[in-house]
């Protein structure tokens, strides 16, 4: 089956609803038992079926069916954020002791919040590592967990994720990755070896910025059990409406991540052509350093990239942005709508060095019409030359 008739037809069953298209929304706490011989049970299949509000009800089921067969794979575990689905992964599989490398170029959280906050005081070691060179020097015997992002979402380097995966597996070490980026309709990360996948389906998935949500995608069994029990022993787990804005955005995604890539690869190209701007950082260009390995591992490319300015003051950019009519500045992305922030990689670096002409931004290209969003910028750009 394509992938765009699974965005269709997984995770609903119409024929069990009385012919309802879309799974019912079900708010629960307390699933009761008929008899007591069932209710003895439960501890048996502590995460078979309906248990209890917190391990899952069918409106959380039927997402993590429709993700589960987009990834191809195990199992699939919806929490309630993609934070949650980064710390509550790399918790699973780590304790006092052991040692984990990181991409260097990871989401700025999955630095500050998981790895040197929440693994730290957990006694975990974290190194991280240049995305785009061979890990094997740095693999210990206590190295547990490696996890990788491609591309960054600040700097979009390209990995070559088979490779390192490769060399992760050589030592025992489990492979986790955020695909956020890509999604599983432009990247199947379990087909370049990783075992574990993790998504903020805040982003692309829920793609209408209404909503917080995370998916952790598995290979095996004993993964899903580790990882369930962590996500239900932190008391974690998503909201069914948040669940069901899931669903519905999951329905939509392919044609929204077509007009992304198209609109984006527009106005970057667009970018490219400004005096104002020293670099454009995305793969999908021809002349991006990553080209290459996202051509032969991905199947395109979402909206979000990052260009590098000439040296400009901070002033010059806040005239640039303070003015913008249809880029709005915020955190996260994936939604429908265009967005604009500074991006300093800089400050979140410590394997590798990170030089640049001057100030950077990252931009999010939404649905708009993109010789709007071009004009919008222009103007931007005449504010950022006139300060």
């Amino acid at each position: 089956m394509k992938k765009e008739t699974l965005l269709v037809h997984h995770g609903r069953k119409p024929n069990e609803n009385f012919g309802i298209i879309n799974p019912p929304v079900y708010h629960a706490s307390t699933i009761t038992s008929p008899t007591l011989a069932e209710f003895e049970a439960k501890p048996e299949r502590p995460f078979g079926g309906v248990q209890y509000g917190r391990t899952g009800t069918p409106t959380t089921f039927a997402l993590e069916d429709a993700v589960n067969a987009l990834y191809g794979g195990h199992e699939t575990i919806a929490v309630s954020s993609g934070l949650a689905a980064i710390s509550i992964s790399m918790m699973a599989f780590l304790q006092a002791g052991d040692h984990a490398l990181v991409a260097d170029n990871v989401y700025g959280p999955t630095r500050d919040r998981t790895c040197n906050t929440l693994l730290k005081r957990s006694g975990v070691e974290v190194t991280y590592f240049d995305p785009l060179k061979s890990i094997s020097e740095l693999l210990k015997p206590e190295t547990k967990v490696v996890f990788l992002e491609s591309p960054g979402s600040m700097t979009f380097e390209v990995m070559d994720v088979a490779a390192v995966a490769a060399e992760a597996k050589s030592a025992g070490a489990i492979v986790l990755m955020d695909n956020t980026w890509a999604t599983p309709l432009l990247f199947r990360p379990f087909d370049h070896g990783v075992d574990v996948v993790v998504e903020a389906a805040t982003k692309y998935i829920g793609g209408h910025a209404d909503v917080m949500l995370g998916v952790i995608a598995v290979s095996t069994e004993e993964q899903f059990q580790r990882i369930k029990y962590t996500a239900n022993a932190m008391g974690n787990c998503p909201g069914p409406d948040d669940c069901y804005l899931g669903l519905r955005g999951l329905r939509t995604l392919s044609v929204r991540l077509e007009r992304h890539q198209k609109n984006a690869i527009t106005v970057a190209a667009w970018l490219k052509s400004r005096p104002e701007v020293d670099r454009v950082l995305y793969p999908a260009l021809e002349d991006d350093p990553g080209y290459d390995l996202w051509k032969r591992d991905f199947s395109g490319a979402s909206g979000l990239f990052g260009i590098i300015l000439n040296d400009v003051s901070r002033e010059a950019v806040a005239a640039m942005l303070d003015g913008l009519e249809f880029f709005a500045m915020g955190a996260s992305w994936g939604g429908y709508e265009s967005l604009i922030i500074p991006n300093e990689p800089a400050n979140v670096r410590s394997a590798t060095e990170w030089t640049a002409a001057g100030p950077g931004l990252r931009l999010h290209i939404g649905l708009e019409d993109p010789d709007d969003l071009i004009e919008d910028l222009d103007k931007g750009f005449d504010r950022l030359t006139a300060a």
